[in-house]
């Protein structure tokens, strides 16, 4: 669905993206992790349109997207999210949904003039509409509360809502575990899941909970310095050595590589299986 060809973005001499390529699978729930300053961020920019690549290219559905707006490509169904949700804080959760499709008849003067009768109309379906997918995110006790009183987490939500209200094709979602409490993290999984399996659409996630990702997504591509260091399953990805090497730094890792090797060597000499203490090791004497 999304193919991205050696793509980079350049702030003067920093490259925060740096030959990426990759691609987004149709109908998959793709993880996109790595260490702070990876570029995930600016790949996600760049690939919804809110930032120009310095080269490279963005194709969706074998379209060349690169450098549309991100106007243009929400008509191509291609919508992300962000860290830090973007609600219209005075206006209640439902009004924030049913401000979300476009071309409404109440936007253009002559109608509010002379085909009244085609707003309200337009405007009791679009309400019917917000109000599935409230039910649907099971947040629908929230309707008429204003965007600027719900929690962190309910806000993510809505912004999920906000997707479903244009039947989006592709979602990129940035973070949406951050300052988000589990319950509600596992409500938005659960949600971002059906979506998946129910309604065809597809994710690419950046997230640091590797268990959230780990339940959701498959495959994992991680990025580190700009690049794509590696692709696979999360249980792949975990054992990687540059991916660890990533994370940790080589120093540390080399730490940690010690330190669990002299961890089994020591259970060795007592006889014992690693991780089962020494008692293991004395075959059940009493």
């Amino acid at each position: 669905m999304i193919v991205v060809e050696n793509l980079h973005k350049h702030f003067g001499g920093f490259h925060a993206v740096d030959g990426a390529s990759l691609e987004i699978r149709k109908g998959s729930i793709t993880g996109l992790i790595g260490p702070n300053g990876a570029g995930k961020t600016t790949l996600f920019n760049v690939i919804a349109g809110r930032l120009p690549p310095t080269s490279g290219r963005v194709l969706m559905d074998g379209e060349d997207v690169t450098g549309l707006s991100p106007h243009e490509l929400f008509h191509k169904g291609l919508l992300r999210t962000f860290q830090i949700a973007h609600e219209f804080g005075s206006m209640t959760v439902r009004e924030n949904l049913m401000m979300v499709p476009a071309s409404q008849h109440g936007e253009t003067l002559w109608n509010t003039w002379f085909n009244r009768k085609a707003i309200a109309e337009q405007e009791r379906e679009i309400a019917k509409k917000a109000d599935e997918v409230l039910e649907f995110l099971t947040i629908s006790h929230l309707a008429d509360q204003k965007a600027s009183q719900i929690s962190g987490g309910q806000k993510k939500l809505l912004e999920l809502g906000r997707t479903m209200m244009v039947d989006a094709k592709i979602v990129f979602l940035d973070e949406v575990g951050a300052g988000v409490n589990r319950t509600l993290l596992n409500t938005i999984g659960d949600a971002i899941v059906r979506l998946n399996k129910e309604r065809g659409y597809t994710f690419c996630v950046i997230e640091h909970d590797m268990d959230f990702i780990g339940r959701l997504c498959d495959p994992v591509i991680v990025m580190a310095e700009g690049k794509v260091l590696a692709e696979g399953s999360s249980a792949h990805i975990m054992e990687n050595e540059a991916v660890i090497e990533a994370y940790l730094g080589r120093g540390l890792k080399n730490k940690v590589k010690s330190e669990a090797a002299a961890e089994e060597a020591r259970h060795e000499n007592h006889g014992a299986q690693p991780g089962l203490g020494d008692e293991a090791g004395k075959g059940g004497q009493a």
